[in-house]
């Protein structure tokens, strides 16, 4: 499960703006601002939250850690 600090964080590093991610991700811009802007594990559909996660791995980013135990990301090191 991301939080809504890792979506913020995420979309950050690659410079996204929220209709970038929108566009990436399926997902609309409304509903990226209103997950973003709650705390914690946002509310709404798992899929929702799937498709983006989907969409940021599939860009690079890594969620790392557990809403209870230090949630991050980071770009993922090309091996």
């Amino acid at each position: 499960m991301i939080i809504s600090a890792q979506i913020r964080a995420a979309r950050s590093l690659l410079r996204w703006t929220t209709q970038d991610l929108a566009q990436e991700s399926g997902v609309s811009v409304a509903t990226i601002k209103r997950l973003e802007a709650q705390d914690g594990v946002p509310g709404g559909q798992s899929r929702t939250l799937k498709d983006l996660k989907r969409a940021f791995e599939g860009s690079g980013i890594e969620f790392i850690g557990t809403p209870n135990e230090g949630p991050g990301v980071r770009i993922r090191i090309q091996k």
